[in-house]
C-alpha cells in the first residue's frame, strides 16, 4: 500500500533560473505556469507533464546536471528541429529513426539532456 497517488512534476536543475525560464519558456515555446514565490523556481507545462526549473543552490541542493532524459512529443520531429536549431540549439546527431518513432537529441543551456519525439506507429 502506497500513499503516492501520482506525480506533481519533474525538477529540472539549473545554474542560471533566468537563462532556463527564458530557455523553456521562450525558446521552447511551453506555456508558463508559475513561479514559487521570490524562489528561483518557476514551472512550464509540456502536456501532460509539469517541468520546474529550480536553481538548487537557493533549496539545500548541489547543482549536477540530469542523467534523466526528457522525452518532448512534438507532431513532427524534423520541423520542430529546424525551428530550434534557428534559434540556436545545438543538436547531437541526425534524426534517428528507430523503427517505431523518429528522435532527435540534444540539451538544455545547463546540459541537461531532452529529446524531440514522435511515435508514428502504433503501440502494440
Amino acid at each position: 500500500m502506497t500513499d503516492i497517488t501520482g506525480v506533481d512534476f519533474v525538477a529540472i536543475m539549473t545554474k542560471d533560473h533566468d537563462a532556463a525560464v527564458k530557455f523553456y519558456g521562450e525558446t521552447l515555446g511551453l506555456p508558463f505556469l508559475k513561479k514559487w514565490g521570490n524562489m528561483p523556481g518557476s514551472e512550464f507545462q509540456a502536456g501532460n507533464l509539469t517541468l520546474a526549473v529550480m536553481q538548487p543552490d537557493a533549496f539545500g541542493f548541489e547543482w549536477s546536471p540530469s542523467a534523466t532524459m526528457i522525452a518532448l512529443q512534438v507532431d513532427d520531429v524534423a520541423a520542430t528541429r529546424k525551428r530550434l536549431e534557428e534559434a540556436g540549439v545545438e543538436f547531437r546527431g541526425e534524426i534517428l529513426d528507430s523503427g517505431v518513432c523518429h528522435q532527435s537529441f540534444f540539451a538544455d543551456p545547463d546540459g541537461n539532456p531532452l529529446n524531440l519525439h514522435h511515435r508514428y506507429a502504433p503501440k502494440d
